[in-house]
């Protein structure tokens, strides 16, 4: 049995404190490197946990498990009816230190007030481009203005911190770095690049396509010429950060080529309610239906650690025979 205060801590010492919770697996745009164009399969709306189910979760995992931050994903969140009162349940838990959500921003000009008075602290907004044709090309849908909207929207409802994420893909990203990146610093903003991983459900992710954290750095030295890098807040944060000419605050994961897997510190709820312990974990906990049971809350913790100690070393992706995720990004939850 779990006792309270007993942290989630894998076999390679690695402690667990931040949790990422998909509250949907639909989403109102198609980007190529997360959804199918046609025919996504969703989740019955009945099998999602409920904000209930959420909330049980979450403050088990704060006040027994020594979780401390909480992370909103989907899919995307927005499309999620009354998101405001769930992150006025999360933000009410005693002991959670952050509550923050990832979103591509198309719904957020209408919401943003409403989630920053519930309690949401933080917000990473997905912005891969400026450019409105290409933009459809990665979202296989409209939307580029409202993103913009929903991003001046944020910044305005005075969030703790707003910082834009875009994918770093190689034969796109390239020639968007610069204006990227200036469109933050205009906005006071931070703007961080993710190398292109293999969670694409058309499977068509090769190495090729990385556009790589080094490679990033030479277009910013172009661009912008000095470029300094700043030393990390903690050994679990992903992002290398750096100042580049102007004061701009650039980000940049390397999700592929220089992974942070061993000093990672996160787990993830999928909105069917199951516990995943990597994002390229080939297999996971369910919980919903232990919980729609009557499982204990000690039975529930012990499914989770559970999962926490199975968890590998690295995600593999350089390692023959890496076979990525049954589940693509939408699916699994950003």
């Amino acid at each position: 049995m779990i006792g309270p205060d007993s942290p989630l801590i894998d076999r390679f010492g690695r402690v667990h404190d931040s949790v990422r919770i998909s509250v949907t697996d639909r989403c109102n745009i198609r980007c190529f490197y997360c959804m199918p164009e046609f025919d996504a399969q969703f989740v019955a709306k009945d099998r999602l946990l409920t904000f209930e189910e959420i909330h049980r979760l979450s403050k088990l995992l704060v006040s027994r498990a020594g979780i401390r931050d909480i992370r909103i994903t989907g899919g995307e969140p927005l499309v999620r009816r009354e998101l405001s009162s769930l992150i006025a349940m999360l933000s009410a838990i005693d002991g959670l230190e952050d509550l923050s959500m990832t979103t591509n921003g198309i719904l957020l000009a209408d919401q943003a007030a409403d989630l920053r008075a519930a309690g949401l602290r933080r917000l990473n907004i997905s912005l891969d481009t400026l450019d409105a044709e290409t933009f459809r090309k990665i979202a296989r849908r409209d939307g580029l203005d409202k993103t913009i909207e929903g991003i001046d929207a944020a910044i305005a409802a005075g969030f703790d911190s707003v910082k834009l994420n875009a994918l770093a893909i190689a034969g796109i990203t390239e020639s968007e770095v610069g204006r990227l990146v200036r469109f933050a610093i205009d906005r006071g903003v931070t703007m961080r690049f993710i190398e292109f991983m293999p969670l694409d459900s058309d499977k068509a992710w090769t190495h090729e396509r990385v556009l790589s954290g080094d490679r990033l750095l030479a277009i910013l030295e172009k661009e912008f010429g000095s470029v300094t890098e700043s030393p990390r807040a903690n050994a679990s944060q992903p992002a290398e950060d750096f100042t580049v000419g102007g004061g701009g605050r650039v980000g940049i994961i390397r999700s592929v080529t220089a992974p942070f897997c061993g000093a990672c510190n996160r787990i993830r709820i999928t909105a069917d309610g199951s516990v995943r312990n990597c994002l390229f974990a080939n297999d996971e906990t369910p919980l919903r239906d232990r919980m729609r049971s009557g499982a204990t809350d000690d039975e529930l913790l012990a499914q989770v650690q559970a999962s926490v100690m199975s968890k590998k070393a690295a995600h593999g992706i350089d390692e023959d025979g890496f076979q990525p995720p049954d589940r693509p990004m939408y699916a699994i939850g950003g």
